[in-house]
């Protein structure tokens, strides 16, 4: 099982590799032809500002797919209600109204308002990037846990530090994320999605986002997991404990 969680644990990642180099490959650009329904995500200062959020928009889908086949006693049906509850709240919180959603939007929001307050640029920016990194890291993680808590009766407070413990390093590890997702234009990765990937461009947005990627990604692969209390120490969420 702990195999199964460190391969599925790689997956966003790599799916987030793939969709750039998918992109790099079939010269996806805003010259291309997009449906009508997509035209509106095409578009815009965040988008222009913050283009590598495109790809860890591929990222958190797959991470919530990726949380939802974990080895686990929650029913397949759980599962798949929480799964699809994550991918539409992911989804509005990063494209709605237009592309950068309330991720981008919070996190300018945040670092512009403390850059005016008189704070340094660089305080001010990672404060921007700390809110962007919640307000994700909230969209993706709190549909992929309720999808698969449990109610225990032996060792609630050693499993809630595990859980605090690993809410922390996730966050961090995404607050990193999202500061180097910002920098992309400064780190090379040209104008696209005004004109297609050349193949050095898209070679450093991928190593990019790996880099941003790889702290969360060693995060879930590698938390620690309790071993699991039998019969009636185990119950599913919800479940009211029997009577003794």
């Amino acid at each position: 099982m702990r195999g199964t969680r460190a391969i599925l644990a790689g997956v966003p990642l790599a799916a987030a590799l793939l969709a750039v180099l998918a992109v790099a490959v079939t010269g996806l650009s805003q010259r291309s032809a997009l449906p009508p329904a997509l035209e509106p995500y095409a578009y815009g200062f965040f988008l222009d500002r913050y283009p590598l959020f495109a790809f860890a928009l591929v990222y958190g889908l797959a991470r919530i797919l990726a949380a939802a086949a974990m080895p686990g006693p929650a029913s397949p049906a759980r599962r798949v209600v929480f799964a699809g509850l994550g991918l539409v709240l992911l989804l509005a919180a990063a494209l709605h109204p237009t592309f950068g959603g309330l991720v981008l939007r919070g996190g300018f929001m945040a670092g512009g308002s403390a850059f005016l307050t008189g704070q340094p640029i660089g305080l001010a920016y990672a404060i921007g990037a700390a809110v962007a990194a919640l307000v994700f890291g909230l969209a993706i993680g709190l549909p992929s846990w309720l999808g698969r808590a449990q109610v225990r009766r032996a060792g609630f407070w050693r499993r809630a530090r595990g859980l605090a413990a690993t809410a922390t390093l996730s966050f961090l590890a995404l607050w990193l994320a999202a500061a180097l997702i910002g920098l992309g234009r400064d780190l090379g990765i040209g104008p696209w999605p005004r004109r297609t990937f050349t193949p050095e461009e898209a070679l450093r947005a991928a190593l990019v986002l790996l880099v941003a990627g790889l702290p969360h990604t060693l995060v879930i692969a590698f938390r620690s997991v309790g071993p699991a209390p039998a019969g009636r120490d185990r119950l599913p969420l919800g479940m009211p404990l029997p009577a003794r």
